[in-house]
């Protein structure tokens, strides 16, 4: 599967430390690395998006037709409202 990051989730991402930026970015590779990347995530109520959870952060994303779209990092207490 391949992986597109938007811009938004971009910029969320240059915002990290460099080792929450790699640890997020690790933890992207892992999960679309295998099979089914959907077994690790949690979907989100009332829309076709998913999450991962990566520590304190929360990785918003969709799959479109093999393609994981991730649309944004944030801390989870932001990522909640």
């Amino acid at each position: 599967m391949e992986v597109y990051v938007t811009l938004a989730a971009r910029q969320h991402i240059k915002k990290l430390s460099r080792a929450n930026q790699k640890r997020i970015i690790d933890k992207i590779e892992f999960y679309v690395s295998q099979p089914d990347p959907i077994q690790f995530a949690e979907p989100l109520t009332g829309s076709n998006e998913y999450r991962f959870r990566v520590g304190d952060y929360r990785i918003r994303f969709e799959v479109l037709n093999d393609i994981v779209w991730v649309i944004s990092v944030k801390r989870r207490d932001e990522a909640c409202r």
